[in-house]
Parts: structure tokens; sequence; C-alpha cells
């Protein structure tokens, strides 16, 4: 089961490969790299990304703001936009599509990584209109999920990697690669934000 799977849309191939390496070095899953719009709308409707990190300037054109409204209007996964552009006009333009995050060109690994780690925060931080807890969790599924599941479950919510949700149940990551199994089989999902958009659903 892999970490938390990223699609990198970048035209430029050297940065496109930088960010994957920072990504690598930071625990995150590359799925796939586009260059191109259609690129990238292929990848993002036949891949399971958790994330997509999304160049606003294609070839020249503000393509990637199209690809933000495709992903809201099918996918409903977060994504965050990344641009050497930092007028007042292309942010009022992108803050209409609903990204996750914003950050503008040259930055670093360390300023990627703060910057995921919010955005996948953020996307999981709707409002639940239930306690949580796991029985009564399992009155709204059709397969029970066990307490350890169940506290998995929360951190994947919160936007928290393998090795994070293993740090903070002492356990294992290979053991919360199981439970991430057993949880998808279950709630008949594929990927963390496939998830937690369920989630949203179930306790709306």
């Amino acid at each position: 089961m892999p970490n938390i799977q990223v699609i990198i849309v970048e035209d430029d191939p050297i940065i496109a490969e930088d960010i994957k390496e920072m990504l690598s070095n930071i625990n995150y899953s590359i799925i796939g790299i586009a260059y191109t719009k259609n690129a990238a709308l292929d990848l993002i409707k036949t891949k399971n990304a958790d994330l997509v990190l999304l160049d606003i300037n294609l070839n020249g054109h503000f393509e990637g703001l199209e690809i933000a409204t495709f992903i809201n209007e099918t996918k409903k996964i977060p994504f965050v936009y990344l641009t050497s552009y930092s007028s007042q006009e292309i942010i009022d333009k992108a803050k209409t599509t609903l990204p996750m995050g914003y950050i503008v060109k040259p930055f670093n690994e360390r300023e990627l990584y703060s910057t995921i780690e919010i955005a996948l925060y953020n996307f999981s931080r709707f409002q639940i209109s239930i306690e949580w807890n796991k029985e009564n969790f399992n009155k709204l599924v059709e397969n029970q999920i066990t307490q350890k599941e169940f506290e998995i479950l929360i951190g994947i919510y919160e936007g928290k990697n393998n090795l994070q949700l293993a740090e903070s149940n002492f356990i294992s990551v290979h053991t919360v690669k199981t439970h991430i199994k057993n949880i998808f089989e279950k709630l008949n999902t594929h990927t963390r934000s496939e998830t937690i958009a369920l989630l949203n659903k179930i306790f709306h």
C-alpha cells in the first residue's frame, strides 16, 4: 500500500524532476508526471491520486486553472498550485478554483513539504456533525471496522502520512499499510482523498 500519492503537473522537465526528488525525500509517492494539459487530464482520470501539484502556466497558457476546474468537477481531490506568477490578477483567478495551497517558485524542500502538509490537513478539516467514535461510525457503514482501524482512519482524516500514523499508534509502517488496505476494502475506497470525501459525505 503506497503512501500519499501525488501527481505532478509541470511543463519544465527539470523542475518536475526536482519536485519528484524533493517529494521522494519526504516520503511521498509520485504516481505520474504530466508536462501538458491533456497528459495531466489523462493522469487525473486514470490514477488514484491523493494530491495534485499543479503548475498554473503550461507552455505559455494558464491551463492549470482549467485542470483545477476539471479536478473540482470530477475527482474532488486537493491540489496545490506551483507557479512563477504572484500578481494579484493571477492570485484572484486561482482563488476561484479553491486550491488547498499556492507556492511561488523557486521553493525549497521544506517549503514544499509544509505547504503539502497544510493542504492535506485543510482538505480534511470539514465540519463533522456527529461525535467521532467507532460505534457511531459502524452504524453508518456496511462493513464494520476495528478500533485500531478507526484510529488509523482518524489519522488519515487528519492528513497524516504512513510514518506519522505508525509513530502516533506505536506500530510499524508495515502494519499501518495493512490497516489502510483493510480500511479501503471495507469502505470500498482506493485513496486517502477518496476516503476523506466519503467520511465527509457520511457525516454531513
